[in-house]
């Protein structure tokens, strides 16, 4: 493997860990511009079939990402490299962060900072759901119909998102 390749990937992940902010689903965006659009190692199909797999296996979905497509580029080793590239900014950042805010609890200035974050956290979620609606992603009409459904049955009823894609994987599994 091309030493280079190694190098590539953990640039990128550990950009998208530096300024990732709002979890999992705020740092997809981004994922998905560097892996897909700037660096073209997957396709947008691609791309959202590792999304839905990272959706379905356990742990954080920037993680999962981040391991799958690291180990599609550069293997075991690539694997290694995109997962700690994209944990060691928030490593860094959270001891410097937690010290500081320690330090500085009670000012005001503080308190306005992190709630003004909170629009942006929406903004990328937000994006990363946007960004999934394409031609690849909605097969047909029937895909429209699932994906308001479950939007329904999650924002309305507060059903299991764990039940909601058990079904839906049924679902689709029979349908197409």
């Amino acid at each position: 493997m091309d030493t280079i390749i190694y190098l590539k990937l953990f640039w990128s992940f550990f950009k998208i860990g530096l300024f990732g902010f709002g979890g999992g689903y705020g740092m997809i965006s981004m994922i998905q511009f560097d892996v897909v659009d700037k660096n073209g190692w997957m396709t947008n199909s691609e791309f959202a079939d590792i999304l839905a797999l990272s959706q379905m296996t356990p742990g954080p979905i920037s993680i999962n990402c981040a391991t799958y497509i690291g180990y599609n580029q550069g293997g075991v080793i690539g694997a290694i490299f995109t997962t700690f590239a994209l944990c060691l900014p928030t490593v860094l950042l959270m001891v410097a962060v937690i010290t500081w805010l320690f330090k500085n609890e009670e000012n005001h200035y503080v308190k306005a900072l992190l709630a003004s974050l909170n629009p942006i956290v929406v903004g990328l979620i937000f994006s990363a759901g946007v960004l999934m609606m394409n031609k690849e992603n909605f097969i047909g009409f029937e895909s429209v119909i699932i994906c308001a459904i479950v939007f329904i049955a999650t924002f309305f009823f507060k059903v299991n998102p764990i039940y909601l894609i058990i079904m839906s994987g049924i679902f689709g599994y029979f349908y197409y």
